[in-house]
This record gives structure tokens, C-alpha cells and sequence, in this order.
């Protein structure tokens, strides 16, 4: 184990500080100061290496947690990334982006707070990058099969490497101008710059991975020409389809889903001209939606120099401890404040919005909103309690609920569960033969986490398709749930 005296020598956490508001705000680099690699290695000694390490139920890839912050405190870093890399790709995305169910599920955050696993993680996987200790693995033989991957997220990468690493010849597809999916377009570079991606994307390139971007599957190359051109496809194109607001007023100028700003952002981040681009600049912005995504729009927003920003949520301000109905190890539903809230703007909750009011020129200019009330198990707007808030953009982050499916069920006859999701067996094949599907476009709306593990878990159940046998890992069924959720 770690340092045997370290959770007694050591009792708080230790995280990198943020970098002043002021500062931060003027520019789109991460938040967060480099890590003081002394605070580091201590936090790392705090792992108590259980007998029973509950850390590795509550992540979905089953990260070797107690071993790599083992040789962490030991300042065996070359060591400490070959174990982190034996079960996750990418720990330079989970160690930014992921909400890190393995911290609620660490067995010293039953009287102390956490190990801070995900900071160890991160500073693993940079400490790697930076000495030059990440390298290509390219196979030592190829199969003669070829496998198409549409989607360039975590789950299309991460399926995308394995079977690479298998020997089989792998082309990425992917409809954007730049391969990525939601690590490119979507996730501001305040929460992850994306050299780190490019960086990857190298390795990845290196070790004989093919992407072809800016090709649209079911438009430029349909899904049944694609099926008849591979041995093999995995559908890995996410839960892209917003869901809406449907109330009075939602067709005005000026409202629009989350990702619609996001991805602009991105792009005009990336050196594009974005033509009549969504911006932030000098409105009255409104988000609604409580989650991630509507933290990164407030934090785009600030960004983009806003006037004022106000962030909405139909329910209840969560607690700020763990409530007894949410014991260990389950990830509990607590508030938070990120980087983007810390910088500005007003949180309001039991916040139900009735209508988008209009000016002269059928802009929005106003919304109206009600407290929220609970009727018979359902979220309604308690008459008498109405209010307008001013809004020039209003922005719609209220999750995903599904994939996009016309193409692939007209053009394949791929089937759909009573989610919208597209259906797949217990080795992520859908009723298609040949025809796979990993992360959110089976799953449904989920962590970077869980599509990292499904990309892997349905590599292995492909390489056995092609050659009847594999090695790959196979982390997680596309059932399975982590203990900790």
C-alpha cells in the first residue's frame, strides 16, 4: 500500500487551485493552476489499499485505483501510468471531465473525505505526456479485418484503439470537420484545452487508426453501403437529440439548445469564422438546466462577456452533505460549484419556466417564471407566484434523450428499445449481425466514463466476432451498473 500512516498523518483534501476570476475570465485555458506535485504524491498517500477496494466497483473501467496511487506516493511514474493504462485509454479526458464515482465510493470518505483520485489520475497521465513515457503500440501482426467506427467520442475512440491495438485495420467516421465528437465540440477549453486530445489523436494515428472526418453516415456513405464495406461497424454516435422546451414563445430568436452555442464556441475557440454566431456579448443570458452542460454555458458566457447570467432548475437546491437516504458507496446528489459558477451569475431553483416573452421584433427579451410545486409526484408551476427575468439568449441545457435514428433504422433495420435507444444484446450487438453499438447511442445519456468502458467492452465482443476468440478486456455489460450509481 501507500504510505500505511497517511490517512491518519493527512486527513483533507488537497486540490490545485483555481486561478483568480479575474485572470481566467479573459482567456479559455483551464482553470485550474498546475498541480503541486508535493500535495500530490501525499494525497495519493492517503489510499488505505482495502481489502475490499470499493473504488474499483464504483468506476465502470475498473481502474487499478490503490495500485496506481501506490506508485504515485513511491514516485514510480512510469509504473503508475502502465497500470492506470491497463484499463483506461484516455485518463487525460476522465481526469478532467469525469465526475469520479470511484471518490464516493472510496472507503476513507466514510469518516474522512476522499482520496483525491481523479486529481492523481490527471497528474499521471501529464507527467506521462510531458516526459515523452506515452508511445504508440502498434500490433504486431493485422487480421486482414476491417472494423468502421461511427463516432469520434470517448466510446468511438476508445473501441477504436483496442481493435487497432488487435491487428484489425480501423476507420474512424465522423461528421464534423474535426474528429473528437463532444471532446471537440462541446466541452469548453476552460474544462479541457484540446491539445491534450490532439495528443492522443497522435498516438492513436501512429498506431495505425484511420479517421475520416466531415462525412456524414446515412447521407454521404449510407449505413448499409458502410455494413457491406466492413467486417465489422459499431455504432458509437451518441445521444445527440436534445430535448426541448415546448411552452409558449419557444420559436422566438434568440432560444436555443446548449449545444447549438457550445459547439460555436469551440469552433470560433479553433480559429473558425462562425457566420451570425450564438454569442453571450452584452445579453442577459438565461440557462436552464442544472447539470454539466449548463455549467459550461454559464462559463462560455462569462467568457463571452455577458452582462448577466442566471441559471434555473425545476428542482430542489440539492444538500451539502450526504443525505442518509444516499449512504456509501453511492454517488450522492450533492451541491456543487464548479469553476463556472464560482465565476459569476445568479442560481435560482424550484424554478419553473411558464413562457418566453417577445419584443417588437420577435426577439426574446423576457421569460416568464413560477416557483415550482409538487402536485401528485409531478413538477408544476404554483399559480400566483409568476415573474418575468430579463433574456436576450436563452439557453436550453436539459440533457439528450437518445440517438439520432431515422438513417440507421431505415437503412438497416437497426431496432430501438422503449428508451430510444438503440438495442443490442449482451455482447453489444445489435439485431443487425455485425452491427455494433457502445457509449450513450445504447446506453443512453451517461458518463465519459461508462462510454470508455462500453468502447472497450464492445472492441473485445468484436475482435471475438471476427477471429472467434479475443484478449481484449470486456470491463462492463451493457447492463451493468457501477455500485456506486
Amino acid at each position: 500500500m501507500a504510505d500505511p500512516k497517511g490517512f491518519l498523518k493527512v486527513t483533507e483534501r488537497e486540490l490545485p487551485k483555481r486561478r483568480p476570476v479575474p485572470i481566467r475570465l479573459m482567456d479559455w485555458k483551464e482553470v485550474y493552476e498546475p498541480a503541486n506535485p508535493t500535495e500530490t504524491r501525499r494525497q495519493a498517500g492517503r489510499c488505505m489499499d482495502c481489502g475490499i477496494p470499493f473504488c474499483h466497483q464504483g468506476c465502470p473501467l475498473g481502474n487499478l485505483i490503490p495500485e496506481w496511487n501506490d506508485l504515485t506516493w513511491r514516485g514510480e511514474g512510469r509504473q503508475a501510468i502502465e497500470r492506470l493504462h491497463a484499463t483506461n485509454n484516455f485518463p487525460e479526458f476522465t481526469g478532467r471531465l469525469c465526475p469520479a464515482p470511484c471518490e464516493s465510493s472510496c472507503v476513507l470518505g466514510i469518516n474522512q473525505p476522499a482520496v483525491t483520485i481523479k486529481q492523481v489520475e490527471v497528474s499521471i497521465i501529464d507527467q506521462a505526456f510531458a516526459n515523452g513515457w506515452v508511445q504508440p503500440h502498434p500490433p504486431e501482426r493485422l487480421t486482414g479485418k476491417t472494423v468502421a467506427v461511427v463516432g469520434s467520442g470517448p466510446a468511438g475512440l476508445a473501441a477504436a484503439q483496442q481493435l487497432t491495438r488487435a491487428g484489425h485495420t480501423v476507420a474512424v467516421y465522423e461528421r464534423d470537420d474535426r474528429i473528437g465528437g463532444l471532446l471537440r465540440y462541446g466541452i469548453p477549453d476552460f474544462k479541457m484545452e484540446k491539445k491534450h486530445l490532439e495528443s492522443r489523436l497522435n498516438q492513436m494515428m501512429a498506431e495505425g487508426t484511420r479517421f475520416r472526418a466531415g462525412i456524414n453516415i446515412g447521407v454521404d456513405i449510407t449505413w448499409a453501403d458502410l455494413r457491406s464495406r466492413y467486417d465489422a461497424v459499431i455504432v458509437c454516435t451518441g445521444a445527440t437529440v436534445p430535448r426541448d422546451l415546448p411552452i409558449p414563445g419557444r420559436d422566438l430568436d434568440g432560444v436555443h439548445h446548449a449545444m447549438e452555442f457550445l459547439v460555436q464556441g469551440n469552433k470560433v475557440g479553433a480559429g473558425d469564422t462562425v457566420v451570425d454566431q450564438i454569442t453571450a456579448e452584452g445579453k442577459h443570458v438565461v440557462v436552464l438546466g442544472g447539470g454539466d452542460t449548463g455549467a459550461d454555458c454559464i462559463g462560455t458566457a462569462h467568457r463571452q462577456q455577458a452582462l448577466s447570467v442566471t441559471n434555473l432548475a425545476i428542482g430542489t437546491q440539492p444538500p451539502a452533505e450526504r443525505p442518509e437516504n444516499q449512504p456509501w458507496p453511492m454517488v450522492p446528489n450533492l451541491f456543487e460549484v464548479s469553476s463556472a459558477h464560482e465565476e459569476g451569475g445568479e442560481r435560482m431553483y424550484l424554478a419553473s419556466t411558464v413562457e418566453f416573452l417577445a419584443n417588437e421584433s420577435g426577439e426574446v427579451r423576457a421569460i416568464r417564471v413560477a416557483e415550482t410545486e409538487y402536485l401528485d409526484g409531478r413538477r408544476v408551476p404554483k399559480a400566483g407566484t409568476e415573474r418575468e427575468i430579463p433574456a436576450d439568449l436563452v439557453l436550453l441545457a436539459l440533457g439528450f434523450t437518445g440517438p439520432e435514428s431515422v438513417d440507421l433504422s431505415a437503412q438497416v433495420g437497426a431496432q430501438f428499445d422503449g428508451r430510444g435507444n438503440v438495442e443490442r444484446n449482451a455482447d453489444y450487438e445489435t439485431s443487425i449481425p455485425g452491427v455494433f453499438v457502445a457509449g450513450d447511442a445504447g446506453r443512453g445519456q451517461s458518463l465519459i466514463v461508462w462510454a470508455i468502458a462500453e468502447g472497450r467492452a464492445a472492441a473485445a465482443s468484436v475482435d471475438r466476432y471476427l477471429e472467434g476468440d479475443t484478449e481484449l478486456p470486456f470491463p462492463v455489460g451493457p447492463n451493468d451498473r457501477a455500485i456506486a450509481i
